[in-house]
């Protein structure tokens, strides 16, 4: 079997390639079509067909349910492609083989089999590629090159009008869905839900968590309108019990074939367990529309699990925490995890949000937690600037409470600071921990500074 990572090291031609990515149209500009990816697609031979696809939407908990299926698979033995969004270090994290991102050589080698086919498709259509619809085909052509058993597709934003639903789901994956991205998908649930619902087509079978009653009622109404099997967190498969430890939770789970118990899982929080759950069910009914999984496999696949930058620990004495919440539902769940997790006395926060993000939501999901606030920007044009962001927190949490320290890295340092002194109120010496937040940006640059190595993926090749 050839090694599609490739070995690791610096390519020469990577850092070009980057900036070709970089140069296009950007994430956060969209234009719901899928002319575009379906004609690069179509060039290169429709590679998404090539191989099964378990396709995954919802608002938070994607990537780490994608890693969960994507690791339950590998331990049933198959050969998995994963596709993934945003990442936190580096472009390369998007795009995985065996749970590995490529390496610099194979992503330049991804990046060299469409590049022809940009020009084609950029002369001939009214907007060019973006960078998303670009990277998308790169992952589909990888998979099939590889090539992979299964591919596990992250939605990039919505659903219907997502690059990665030219291709047809066996499985379709809906995480809790809230409002987010509201600018492009809009603030009201029902049309939001709609949105990602298309992911649903004749012939999938849905699995789907917990959801609101309007964002159920539209899930359900898709999926007998276009003849979906659906299952359902809390009626076709649950989570039965959960029990916090040290570094992960011991979970029993009632899939769609039968209870798994003593499962262990590396992750905190109890959105984690629920993802897990979801997880087992999905791949249940990959494997066979509802079969049972050998509890071995399940044990042994998500005792593997990594989901760096969700409620992550890269340093102690302080202990600092990332994790990627940008929005009130995950900066909630967020809050809960580390209180549940950690006695820290005080938490402080380093906040740094997206500028066209619910701040107000975020600040107050996180206040009951944190006793001070720093407020910095992460160094993208996005960022809302620090100092507007402290002037937000104030009406939150008070002036005593919050810090406005421009840079990422000094604010790291200043509330490292705060943690060690027990924070303004003298708490405990040495007792306190900081949670780093707002936003993966946020997350992935404080984890490039304090040291934390890029992905290196949690598979073997």
């Amino acid at each position: 079997m050839a090694d599609v990572t490739g070995a690791p090291g610096p390519h020469p031609e990577y850092g070009e390639v980057e900036r070709a990515l970089l140069g296009r149209w950007p994430e956060s500009r969209l234009d719901p079509s899928l002319a575009r990816i379906q004609a690069l697609v179509d060039l290169l031979g429709d590679p998404q067909r090539g191989y099964p696809v378990v396709h995954l939407t919802g608002t938070n908990g994607k990537t780490s349910t994608s890693r969960m299926i994507d690791a339950l698979l590998r331990s049933a033995g198959l050969r998995t492609g994963r596709f993934t969004s945003p990442h936190l270090q580096s472009m390369r994290e998007r795009i995985g083989i065996d749970g590995a991102p490529l390496s610099e050589e194979r992503f330049v080698r991804a990046y060299a089999d469409v590049q022809p086919y940009l020009e084609v498709v950029d002369r001939s259509a009214p907007h060019p590629l973006s960078f998303f619809e670009t990277i998308t085909g790169m992952a589909y052509a990888a998979f099939a090159d590889a090539p992979v058993d299964v591919a596990v597709v992250e939605v990039g934003m919505g659903g219907t009008w997502d690059a990665t639903n030219v291709a047809d789901a066996q499985v379709a994956v809906v995480t809790p869905v809230a409002v987010d991205h509201a600018e492009y998908l809009g603030d009201d649930a029902a049309a939001i839900t709609t949105e990602k619902a298309g992911i649903l087509k004749p012939g999938t079978f849905g699995v789907l968590a917990r959801q609101s009653a309007e964002a159920a009622e539209v899930l359900l109404r898709r999926a007998a309108e276009v003849g979906a099997t659906v299952a359902r967190e809390g009626v076709e498969f649950e989570l039965v019990r959960r029990l916090p430890g040290v570094g992960g939770q011991m979970l029993t789970v009632r899939g769609l074939a039968r209870e798994y118990d003593e499962v262990f899982v590396p992750l905190l929080g109890a959105h984690q367990a629920h993802n897990a759950a979801l997880a087992v069910a999905a791949v249940e009914a990959f494997v066979g529309g509802g079969a049972e999984l050998d509890p071995d496999v399940v044990r042994e696949g998500l005792a593997t699990v990594r989901s760096p930058g969700r409620l992550e620990v890269v340093r102690r004495s302080p202990t600092i925490v990332l994790d990627g919440a940008h929005n009130p539902h995950g900066a909630q769940a967020a809050a809960e995890a580390v209180q549940e997790a950690f006695s820290f006395s005080p938490l402080i926060g380093v906040l740094g949000v997206l500028a066209d993000k619910d701040v107000d939501g975020v600040l107050a999901a996180l206040e009951p937690v944190l006793a001070e606030v720093v407020c910095t920007q992460a160094a993208t044009t996005r960022a809302m600037p620090a100092d507007e962001l402290a002037e937000r927190a104030e009406q939150v949490y008070g002036p005593d409470r919050v810090h406005l320290v421009q840079r990422l890295d000094d604010a790291l340092d200043t509330a490292a600071g705060l943690a060690e002194r027990g924070g303004a109120y003298g708490e405990a010496l040495g007792s306190g921990g900081v949670l780093v937040t707002g936003s993966v940006i946020t997350v992935g640059e404080a984890r490039t500074l304090l040291g934390a190595p890029a992905d290196v993926g949690d598979g073997v090749t």
